[in-house]
C-alpha cells in the first residue's frame, strides 16, 4: 500500500507540473533513443514498429552483449542478431531479489512465477504469492534449476551477469531461455543503479511511467543531496569490516564512495580510482587510516557486541569505542532476507536520507530511517 501511494503521489506531482504520464505506450518517432542519464550499460532504440533493447558488456566497454527487438505483435519482422520478445510479457522469472523493486513500483509483481532463493526475497506479496505455492523456487541464482524454469516456460528470465565467462547463461541460452541481462549491480552510482527501471519497463510497454517515477526519485536524490552538500564540517568515515584477514572498503568511484560523497562525508579513498569495486586491504592499513574516523558506516553486523566478536581489534577504532556504528539492518527478516538488498536499489532517495540522518541528525530532524540502524 505505501508504494502504491507512493505511485500515485508522483502521478499526481506530475500532473501538477503539466507533465501528464502515459499509460499506454511511448508515442515516439523512428530511431529515437529513450533518455537515459546515469546508467551505463543499457539504451533503447525506439524503430519504425518494434523497440531495441541494448545490454553493454560490464567488462568490455562498448561492446554489445546481448541484443532484444520487443514487438507487440509477433509476426512483425526484426533483425535477426537478437532475441524477439513479445510484449509485454506477463510471466517472468528473476535470479535476484535487487530486481524486485521495479517490478513492484511498475505495478507488476503479480508476473512473476519464478524466483531464485525465495527465502531471500523481503517484499510481502512475493513471500504470501510464494507461500500459496503460485510462485515457484528456481534453486539458487549461480546454478539455477534449468528443469523448473523450462517448466515454468517465462516470456523473460531476468538475470545478473556475474562474470565474463558466464557459463550458466550460455547454457541457459542453448536450451532456449529468453534470459534477459539486468546487470544494474555493476553501475558505479545509485542513481544509475536505480535507473534501470526503464529498462525493466520496457518489456511491460511502461517506459513513460518508469521515466516518471524515476525523475521524481531523482530530483528527492538531489534535493537531499544539496542538503547535505551545505554542511561545513564533514564528519570522517569507515566502511566495512574485518573477514578472515581482509577488510573490504569501497573505493572512491564505487556506488558506496559516491554515497559517502553525497552525504557529506569525508572519506580517506574518496580519490581512489583505480578500480570501481571494492578495495581489499589488510587490518594494519584500514587501522591506521581510520582509527580517528567519526563515524563508521555499513558495517558487516547488526550489533556492537557481533562486531567485536567477529574481531576483537574493531574495538580499536574510535567510532566503535563511542557506539557511532551504523548498519544496514533495519528492514530484516530472520531467514535472511535483507530489504538494503532489495527495494533500496531502487530508492536511492532513501538510502542517502538514511546516511544523511547517521551523519548530520541535525539536517533531517523529523526523518525516520528506513534501511539504516544505530548498532547498540
Amino acid at each position: 500500500m505505501k508504494h502504491l501511494l507512493y505511485i500515485l503521489t508522483i502521478l499526481i506531482l506530475a500532473s501538477c507540473a503539466g507533465k501528464t504520464p502515459k499509460t499506454e505506450s511511448f508515442v515516439v518517432s523512428e530511431n529515437v533513443l529513450l533518455p537515459v542519464y546515469y546508467a551505463k550499460g543499457f539504451d533503447i532504440l525506439y524503430e519504425d514498429n518494434y523497440k531495441t533493447v541494448v545490454v553493454y558488456n560490464p567488462w568490455n566497454e562498448g561492446e554489445i552483449q546481448q541484443t532484444y527487438f520487443l514487438v507487440t505483435n509477433d509476426t512483425i519482422q526484426t533483425p535477426s542478431d537478437g532475441i524477439k520478445i513479445l510484449i509485454p510479457i506477463d510471466n517472468v522469472a528473476i535470479s535476484s531479489s535487487t530486481h524486485v523493486e521495479f517490478l513492484n513500483l511498475l505495478g507488476e509483481l503479480s508476473t512473476v512465477k519464478g524466483v531464485c532463493t525465495p527465502h531471500l526475497i523481503y517484499n510481502d506479496t512475493l513471500r504470501s504469492r510464494y507461500a500459496a505455492g503460485q510462485i515457484q523456487s528456481l534453486g539458487d541464482a549461480h546454478n539455477v534449476n534449468l528443469e523448473q524454469l523450462l517448466h515454468l516456460r517465462p516470456d523473460v528470465y531476468f538475470a545478473a551477469s556475474y562474470n565474463q565467462q558466464d557459463e550458466q547463461a550460455k547454457r541457459l541460452q542453448q536450451s532456449g531461455v529468453n534470459l534477459v541481462f539486468n546487470n544494474e549491480w555493476t553501475e558505479q552510482s545509485l542513481l544509475a543503479r536505480a535507473e534501470w527501471i526503464k529498462f525493466v519497463a520496457a518489456f511491460y510497454d511502461k517506459e513513460a511511467i518508469a521515466d516518471t517515477i524515476f525523475t521524481r526519485i531523482e530530483w528527492d536524490y538531489q534535493a537531499a543531496e544539496a542538503i547535505a552538500q551545505s554542511v561545513e564540517q564533514k564528519p570522517t568515515v569507515m566502511a566495512g569490516g574485518n573477514f578472515k584477514g581482509t577488510w573490504y572498503m569501497p573505493s572512491g568511484t564505487s556506488y558506496m564512495g559516491r554515497l559517502f560523497a553525497d552525504a557529506g562525508a569525508d572519506y580517506f579513498y574518496k580519490n581512489e580510482a583505480s578500480t570501481s569495486a571494492s578495495l581489499a586491504l589488510n587490518f594494519e592499513t584500514v587501522l591506521n587510516n581510520f582509527h580517528n574516523a567519526d563515524v563508521w558506516l555499513n558495517a558487516p553486523t547488526a550489533t556492537l557486541n557481533a562486531l567485536i566478536q567477529m574481531d576483537e581489534r574493531h574495538n580499536l577504532f574510535r567510532s566503535a569505542r563511542e557506539g557511532r556504528v551504523y548498519g544496514f539492518y533495519g528492514r530484516t527478516l530472520p531467514d535472511g532476507a535483507n530489504d538494503f538488498w532489495e527495494s533500496a536499489v531502487a530508492r536511492p532517495d532513501l538510502v542517502l536520507k538514511d546516511l544523511i540522518w547517521a551523519l548530520h541528525p541535525n539536517l533531517l530532524p523529523d526523518y525516520t530511517p528506513t534501511y539504516i540502524i544505530q548498532l547498540n
